[in-house]
């Protein structure tokens, strides 16, 4: 009760910032929009003593929409006050999780003048976040395949996150012309060190295991006893969050990062990504490549090279300030940069990468989930 009164004394205390000022509206009923084909977007599971929220977009791997995040924030919100209902758990339908924001969809907005329909999606995805990272109810995510870019905003501020051996984890927004958002400022900046910034600046990619040896994901299990895991939860009559964190450990397993992981190259990383500029990180690669012989340092370069310059810049600048501010601060923040970057007032970055990429006869010719993945392996290369 203490934790649920301080919790909603925060929540008030935000009414002055003006982005996450709004009405918290709550029924013991869902408050569903009258119903359209993209409620199947999002579908529903009701369980014993908790809802399920099913990301079905598998042929977009799962990539975020307005009306996606429109519905997430009107079921999380409905339950979140029905007494009902003890816990929430978030999952993928297919081989990803949430492959980020649909920037296709973004990029054809744009191409079309309807930047207000732009804002509006990154307000009700920011909204969203704050929610799930100010829940009053145990959470858990279910981070099975492709997390990527505020596929790690909407599920990770969450109570608990369980990743298997088909997790990969990647935030490729700078080398997409663009920023990592959604919250990503706020937890990629307090990973250990400085990996936070060598993630948000190369887009490397984080499988399972390594995203629990840094501690963005609190459980692991084998893909193949996730059905286990998910008929435990079903059955659950107890909202306890320990209970839940211990029905989440005893399918776990006891895992570390192999020799070629990137947590093993934490002293290269500190090195080299301490600095205060892009250009003297670049610098300090360069001579720890040419020192060492080092492949992935000369990979990291080449990425960052590739890379727009201002979108490197910003990205820097986003991790050191979000080290030091609060969730509901970073949001608010990352909204003006994400506003500041489709208004095509500062750069458009975003709208050449994604002109390019869409452009390329490779991707025409290609269904929208292998464009997801081709974009995905071009920006993080192999792992």
């Amino acid at each position: 009760m203490q934790r649920v009164k301080a919790l909603i004394k925060v929540r008030h205390s935000f009414q002055t910032l003006r982005f996450l000022s709004h009405q918290r509206c709550f029924s013991a009923q869902p408050n569903y929009a009258p119903y359209n084909d993209f409620q199947d977007q999002v579908l529903v599971e009701g369980r014993a003593k908790s809802r399920a929220a099913i990301l079905n977009r598998p042929f977009a791997l799962n990539s975020l929409t307005t009306s996606m995040a429109s519905r997430l924030k009107k079921l999380y919100e409905s339950w979140e006050e029905n007494p009902d209902i003890g816990f929430v758990i978030m999952k993928g339908n297919g081989r990803a999780f949430c492959s980020g924001v649909d920037a296709v969809a973004l990029y054809h907005l744009l191409n079309e003048g309807k930047v207000e329909d732009c804002k509006r999606f990154f307000e009700t995805l920011y909204k969203f976040v704050y929610l799930q990272g100010t829940y009053l109810k145990p959470h858990v995510a279910i981070l099975d395949g492709i997390t990527m870019g505020c596929g790690g905003g909407i599920s990770l501020p969450g109570m608990f996150h369980l990743v298997t051996d088909k997790s990969v984890f990647a935030h490729p927004e700078a080398q997409l012309g663009f920023h990592p958002d959604s919250g990503a400022s706020f937890y990629l900046s307090r990973l250990p060190g400085y990996l936070g910034e060598c993630l948000a600046l190369t887009g490397e990619k984080l499988n399972g295991v390594e995203m629990i040896a840094c501690g963005l994901a609190t459980h692991y299990c084998l893909n193949a006893r996730l059905s286990w895991v998910e008929e435990c939860l079903g059955n659950m009559m107890n909202d306890d969050p320990t209970v839940i964190e211990s029905s989440l450990a005893q399918y776990g397993d006891l895992v570390y990062p192999d020799r070629s992981s990137i947590l093993h190259r934490i002293e290269t990383i500190d090195k080299c990504f301490c600095h205060d500029t892009i250009e003297e990180i670049i610098d300090s690669l360069e001579n720890e490549a040419a020192g060492a012989y080092d492949d992935w340092c000369r990979t990291v370069l080449r990425k960052m090279k590739e890379a727009s310059p201002l979108s490197l810049k910003v990205t820097l600048r986003s991790i050191r300030e979000g080290r030091f501010q609060s969730l509901d601060q970073c949001l608010a923040r990352e909204y003006r940069m994400s506003l500041a970057a489709i208004s095509k007032q500062v750069s458009n970055d975003f709208s050449e990468v994604w002109s390019f990429l869409l452009h390329r006869k490779h991707f025409q010719n290609n269904s929208s989930c292998e464009f997801k993945s081709s974009c995905f392996n071009r920006v993080s290369g192999p792992g």
